[in-house]
């Protein structure tokens, strides 16, 4: 097989517990490159994997067309930038960068050279999300007026990592909450207005560990929330419309999987335990039926099979970055109506 090299840049969560093991069960992708500033936990795991500590080894290197970035999210847009002109592919880790200028530069190179520019917005193959798409997409539960995503932990000790100090682009708004916006941007398109309220809740932290966002999109509204003190969750997804609700408990569970060192392709890989069906309420013409919905099993290794065929022409990227630049637009709009205390207009 004619295999798509890659270079991974970043061992660390994400790469280690995403990026690397669904490359390599991906058909068509192989790795060949990993920049980590520990050779020997790769190792442990990708002992045929050249190992650099220096991520232009990766950007350079002629055995890699496709360079993956799992770093920090204040080098998303210098180490893309470097690998677009190095004429690689890039797929960047969730969130796609910092700021809207930063990724519209990207998008504009991205596309002038010709190149696959992907953002791994990962929970678009969550197994809650995938069946709240096909309830609203069904129309069992008629015209939707309010959906509520929740992204709630219990994390009441602030940790030292980088997605907690006071850097650009830290804080749970870019960590959990792109995958709230981008799932809102999926299901419902662009928003009018937004209004935001974004915090520190725990003592001694120094980013935002709470945020409350409404998307507005007219009589629809859109509910973003997550909170770092939550012991007792609530749904994940509540979704009321004109003929039904559908309310969801529970967390994909592949993550967890990953951690555990299982792949796609296992028995059962993506499957949630019945325990956390949702529930859906639907009447219509005198009917009141109320009961669980089987969920959709998840799907991650869709992703880089989408990124595969993207590359070689036969299919479209699976996240493009023109849909990720409008996450962070989002973000933006978001701080500046928390800042300010007033709604904002989306353009």
């Amino acid at each position: 097989m004619d295999y798509i090299r890659v270079g991974l840049i970043g061992y660390g969560y994400s790469g280690t517990t995403f990026h690397a093991p669904l490359i390599a069960v991906a058909k068509g992708l192989k790795l060949s490159r990993i920049a980590s500033s520990n050779p020997e936990r790769v190792r442990q795991l990708f002992p045929e994997v050249a190992v650099v500590t220096d991520a232009g080894d990766v950007i350079r290197a002629a055995d890699v067309d496709l360079v993956v970035i799992a770093t920090p999210n204040v080098l998303h847009h210098s180490l893309a930038m470097d690998a677009l002109n190095a004429n690689k592919h890039v797929v960047l880790e969730k969130p796609f960068t910092i700021t809207a200028a930063e990724g519209d530069e990207l998008v504009r190179f991205a596309e002038k050279r010709n190149l696959v520019l992907s953002v791994f917005h990962n929970r678009r193959w969550d197994s809650d999300f995938l069946t709240v798409r096909h309830c609203i997409a069904s129309g069992i539960l008629g015209e939707i007026n309010t959906c509520e995503i929740r992204f709630d932990r219990y994390r009441p000790e602030v940790r030292n990592r980088w997605r907690e100090q006071n850097l650009p682009g830290s804080g749970c708004l870019y960590d959990l909450g792109s995958h709230s916006i981008d799932q809102a941007l999926q299901l419902f398109g662009l928003p009018r207005k937004i209004s935001a309220d974004i915090g520190v809740q725990r003592p001694g932290a120094f980013s935002p560990d709470y945020f409350h966002l409404i998307l507005d999109y007219g009589v629809r509204k859109v509910i973003l929330h997550s909170g770092a003190i939550v012991r007792q969750a609530g749904p994940r997804f509540l979704v009321h419309g004109s003929k039904g609700s559908f309310i969801k408990y529970g967390i994909d569970p592949q993550e967890d999987a990953l951690k555990q060192g299982r792949c796609p392709g296992d028995a059962g890989w993506g499957k949630e335990d019945v325990h956390y069906h949702g529930r859906i309420t639907h009447g219509d013409n005198g009917l009141h039926i109320s009961g669980k919905l089987e969920s959709l099993p998840g799907s991650y290794q869709s992703y880089y099979a989408g990124i595969n065929n993207a590359i070689r022409g036969n299919g479209p990227v699976p996240v493009s970055a023109a849909e990720a630049l409008q996450v962070i637009k989002v973000i933006e709009c978001a701080m500046l109506s928390s800042k300010e205390g007033r709604v904002i207009p989306f353009t």
